[in-house]
C-alpha cells in the first residue's frame, strides 16, 4: 500500500515548485514541539536542568501557525505532549480532538500534512496512536512513525509499523545505543535523537526490517535522520542509502 495519492500530490508539487525556483535546499518537514518540556525532559535529550518555569513554557496556537507559515514545509510533525497530573484521560482526549480539529482547519487549505508521532504516554502503543489518529477525520492528518521511540517504549518497531502503516506520512529514523537501551527501554516513551549514527546501535536490525516492509508495501515518503553530532550525519546517510538500495533490490528480484 503506497502513500495516499493526495499526499503524494501535495509533497510532489512542493518539491517540484522548489526545484523550478532553483532551490537546492528546502525544508520537507517541521518538527513542532509546542511544549518545551517534551524534548528537554525525555530520555537521552540532556538539558533537563532548566527550572520549571522554562520547561513549562508552551507555544500558543498562533505561535504554532506562525512557525508553520514561516517554515513552509509540506509536513508538520508533533505529538500529544506530556500527561499533566491535573487532567483525566477523558479530558486529554477531548482536548486532543479539539486541537486536531483546529489544526486540520488550518492545514487543509494550506495543503499541509500533519504527522502524529509516537512519542508520549498515549501514542507509545499502536492502539493508542491509532485512537488519537481516529479522533478527527481529515486528509491532512496522518502518522509520523519513529523507529527509535517505538523501540525505547518497549515495542517491536516492525510490528508497531505494520499496525499503523496505512496512515504513515513520514518516518523518523533513530538508532539507539546499547547503553541507552539498557537504561531506558520500557521505562521511557521516546528520545529526541540518537547519540550513535544510524546503523551503529542496537536498533539497526529493526530499522532495516522497517525499511524492507515500507519498500515491499510501496511506501514512497521521506525519511528524516535524527542523530546528534555532525560527525554522525555522513555515516547515517550512507547506511540509510545502503539499506534502501538493498530493500529495493530485493523487491525487484
Amino acid at each position: 500500500m503506497a502513500i495516499p495519492l493526495i499526499q503524494q500530490i501535495r509533497v510532489g508539487a512542493y518539491v517540484l515548485a522548489q526545484r523550478l525556483k532553483g532551490n537546492d535546499k528546502y525544508p520537507l518537514v517541521l518538527m513542532l514541539e509546542p511544549l518545551f518540556r517534551c524534548n528537554l525532559a525525555c530520555a537521552g535529550c540532556g538539558k533537563i536542568d532548566y527550572p520549571d518555569p522554562i520547561l513549562n513554557k508552551r507555544l500558543s496556537v498562533r505561535d504554532c501557525l506562525d512557525a508553520v507559515d514561516e517554515c513552509g514545509a509540506p509536513v508538520v510533525n508533533s505529538d500529544e505532549g506530556m500527561k499533566q497530573p491535573w487532567t483525566t484521560e477523558a479530558e486529554d482526549f477531548v482536548l486532543m480532538r479539539y486541537t486536531l480539529m483546529e489544526a486540520a482547519k488550518v492545514a487543509e487549505p494550506r495543503k499541509i500534512l500533519i504527522g502524529l508521532e509516537c512519542h508520549q504516554q498515549y501514542s507509545k502503543t499502536p492502539a493508542g496512536l491509532d485512537r488519537i489518529h481516529k479522533l478527527v477525520k481529515s486528509p491532512a492528518i496522518g502518522i509520523n512513525f519513529d523507529t527509535g521511540n517505538t523501540f525505547i517504549a518497549g515495542n517491536d518497531p516492525l510490528e508497531f509499523l505494520k499496525k499503523v502503516r496505512k496512515y504513515v506520512t513520514h518516518v523518523h529514523v533513530k538508532d539507539v545505543s546499547k547503553e541507552l537501551a539498557d537504561a531506558a527501554r520500557g521505562k521511557s516513551t521516546g528520545i529526541s535523537a540518537s547519540v550513535v549514527h544510524i546503523g551503529g546501535g542496537v536498533n539497526a536490525p529493526n530499522i532495516a526490517k522497517c525499511i524492507d516492509f515500507l519498500t515491499e508495501t510501496g511506501w514512497d515518503g521521506v525519511f528524516s535522520i535524527e542523530s546528534d553530532g555532525e560527525e554522525n550525519v555522513p555515516k547515517s546517510v550512507a547506511w540509510l542509502k545502503e539499506q534502501i538500495a538493498r530493500a529495493q533490490s530485493l523487491v525487484k528480484a
